[in-house]
This record gives structure tokens, C-alpha cells and sequence, in this order.
């Protein structure tokens, strides 16, 4: 069976910015590629793509839509169209000269409609298709989702209802789909994303110490938060919360890191900050660069908050338990994993559990030793396998 990952179009793989699905696309293809399956990936054509190994055919599109449009309005929406077409042509055609059965797997939901819309049923006659759900929505309760999913998600209802496996980040959203949306619940399968454990890891005490010398942080303790800078990741109401504790402690920083998507956002976040005096203790570290430099970042830190409204799944959570900083979240988290994080009751109770957890001197090894076992992306490419082998 040849096996295609599906890259979304919103960036080039490998991605140089914080884009948590395509970071699963390359993952996941290199971890099956370890495994001696064949498989490629289908993305985005690019005149700038990061230097790598990956197996990857390009899918052309106009070179104005080539750039990634990080505010999510109206051009990206026609961005996301333009490839999803140009991308189900693409597969036409590697269809209709394979003679060998094919596994798409599927990761956004224009590019799963579009393939659907536009390529036939005979075409696709030797073709299995898997579609992994990221959306954060599905989560939610179904009375407070359901309008949301009748204006913006009547796609990916056509994809999951159309797909031969539905692969879900979390349980919730299998509730949704098998008593809202009529689902087989045989063609649901759980199986949650992956996190490198050679790339994020913990560094020695020495380079840690070197690296904050590098920061301009020495004998400061680092509260870390890492994601989109919007209302959903919640920078604000975290800082909020440990605006005591920032005001109590002058040796603690905040520093927080991701792209902005909401400009407006970020200029109440630094307006806060500055009529409170904490402008030199609220840092904007920027849009990081998977890999060794989130890494340096997790390090450097003592603790990572995670006060998302909604989320599907959080791999930053994964990422910084890997490199032995515990995590503290506003929600019980969407995956199994008992170690290397802490629920705070609400917002109220955030600082709390940082200060606690300021406490610890050395990196956490427990939750590194378990994301290891249960969240390596070496198990999670055979957890895949299981599925499409008709193994589960």
C-alpha cells in the first residue's frame, strides 16, 4: 500500500513557523518511512523550502498564493481554495497511474472536499482515505458548537462522513460525531499526535544557564507560554492572573511566543503591561522556530502555562513535558499522560500552581520518560499503521 500525507497548503513542510499540523504531516511521514512503508507527501509548491530528506511532491498553485497569510481573512480562505483544486487535480492524476492500492491521509477539511467534489468514485475505486481532525471546535458541547458547524465546518461534517477512517485527537469529539452527525462509530479511531523526544529534550544545567546568559535572563526564573497570539490561546487572561505574582517576585518573566494573529490582541496585551510597569517583564519572544530553538525556550523556562479557551489537543504540552518543564493548564488536558502537568481550578488559581512549581530546581524526568513511551512519534506512526492495516 502507498501511503500519501496530505499537506494543508497554509505552509511549506517542513514548517519554519509554530504550524502544529504540518509539523504532524512531517513527523509522521518520516516515522512510517523509518518503518519501511512507502510514503510521500503532496504539498504546496515553494521557491522556499527549508533544506530536507522528506519524499515530497509539489503541488503548483499561482505564485502570488505561494506565501503564508498568517491573519486568516479573506485572501487565505482563497488561498486554501486555490490549492485544495489544484491539489485534487494533483491527485487525480497520481490515481489514475497507480496500480497499486492508496492510503490518502487527509489533514485539513478544504482539501478532503475538494478531493471528494472533484475526483470521481472511479478514479478513487482503489483509494482508502483517513482524515485526522484538528479543528478545536469539536470538542465543545453540542449546543454550544452546533451553529458554529452549520456556518464554518459543513465541510469537514462532509469529510468525516465520507472518510473510511476518522482519526480523532480526543474522546469528546467522537461523542459529537456518533450522536450529531450519524458517524459509524466503527470508523472511529483515537490516536493522538506525536512529539520528537531527539529535538525536544532537557538540556544540561550549564547550557540552560549559558542560554539565559544569551537571553539577557541570568538569575531569572522564566514563565513560558507558547502559541498563536489570539483571544483562544489566552495570553491575556494568563497574564492577568499572574500579574501579583510578576508584581511580588521581581526576578520572574513571562515570555510569550507565537505568531500574532490578532494584531489588536497583542496591542491590549502590551497596553496592559505597561500601565501596570511589567513592559520589561512581558516579553514577546517572537514566531519561534520549531525545533532547536522551541526547545531552548522550553529549557530556559520553569514552568509553561497552557490557559487555552479550546483546544484540540495542545502539542506544546507534549513538547515542553519532552524537554522536563512541567506544565500548568487551565483544563484537564485531552489525552492520557498522568505526568508533568497540574490543573489550576481557574484562571484565579494559575499563579498558584506557577509558584508551587517555581519551587523545583531540576527538570522533570517522570513526564519526559512517559511522553517517551506513549507519545514518541515512532508509536504513534504504528498506531496509524494498526488502523489501516486492519489491525484494530
Amino acid at each position: 500500500m502507498k501511503i500519501y500525507e496530505i499537506g494543508t497548503g497554509y505552509t511549506p513542510i517542513p514548517t519554519q513557523m509554530g504550524a502544529a499540523t504540518e509539523i504532524v504531516v512531517e513527523e509522521l511521514t518520516r516515522a512510517i518511512q523509518k518503518s519501511g512503508n512507502d510514503v510521500q507527501i503532496l504539498d504546496i509548491q515553494t521557491e522556499n523550502r527549508k533544506e530536507n530528506n522528506l519524499p515530497i511532491r509539489e503541488v503548483p498553485i499561482p505564485k502570488c498564493f505561494r506565501g503564508t497569510d498568517v491573519q486568516l481573512g479573506i485572501l487565505h480562505k482563497l488561498k486554501r481554495v486555490i490549492y485544495s483544486v489544484s491539489l485534487a487535480r494533483e491527485l487525480r492524476k497520481l490515481l489514475q497511474s497507480e496500480t497499486e492500492p492508496v492510503l490518502l491521509h487527509f489533514h485539513n477539511q478544504y482539501n478532503l472536499f475538494f478531493f471528494l467534489k472533484l475526483v470521481s468514485p472511479r478514479v478513487r475505486a482503489k483509494t482508502k482515505i483517513a482524515y485526522t481532525v484538528h479543528s478545536y471546535i469539536w470538542p465543545g458541547a453540542w449546543e454550544d458548537i452546533k451553529q458554529t458547524v452549520r456556518k464554518r465546518y459543513f465541510q469537514e461534517v462532509f469529510c468525516v462522513q465520507n472518510a473510511d477512517y476518522v482519526l480523532l485527537l480526543n474522546d469528546q469529539t467522537a461523542e459529537n460525531f456518533v450522536k450529531h452527525l450519524g458517524v459509524d462509530h466503527r470508523k472511529i479511531f483515537k490516536i493522538g499526535n506525536g512529539v520528537n523526544t531527539d529535538v525536544y529534550h532537557i538540556m544540561e544545567r550549564e547550557e540552560r544557564e549559558a542560554l539565559k546568559v544569551r537571553m539577557g535572563l541570568p538569575g531569572r526564573k522564566v514563565i513560558l507560554q507558547v502559541g498563536s497570539v489570539c483571544d483562544r490561546k489566552n495570553q491575556l487572561g494568563a497574564i492577568q492572573s499572574l500579574k501579583t505574582l510578576l508584581e511580588k517576585r521581581p526576578d520572574l518573566v513571562y515570555i510569550y511566543a507565537g505568531g500574532v494573529i490578532d494584531e489588536e490582541y497583542q496591542q491590549q496585551i502590551r497596553r496592559y503591561a505597561a500601565e501596570r510597569g511589567l513592559a520589561d517583564r512581558i516579553i514577546y519572544a517572537g514566531e519561534l522556530s520549531p525545533g532547536q530553538e522551541l526547545n531552548q525556550y522550553y529549557n530556559v523556562a520553569d514552568v509553561t502555562v497552557f490557559p487555552s479557551k479550546v483546544e484540540s489537543f495542545g502539542l506544546v504540552i507534549i513538547e515542553s513535558i519532552a524537554a522536563g518543564t512541567p506544565v500548568v493548564l487551565t483544563d484537564k488536558p485531552l489525552f492520557d499522560l498522568n505526568c508533568g502537568w497540574k490543573v489550576c481550578e481557574n484562571l484565579l488559581d494559575l499563579a498558584n500552581q506557577v509558584e508551587r512549581l517555581l519551587q523545583n530546581q531540576e527538570k522533570e524526568q517522570s513526564g519526559r520518560i512517559e511522553v517517551t513511551q506513549n507519545y514518541g512519534w515512532d508509536k504513534i506512526a504504528e498506531d496509524h499503521l494498526k488502523i489501516w492495516n486492519g489491525c484494530q
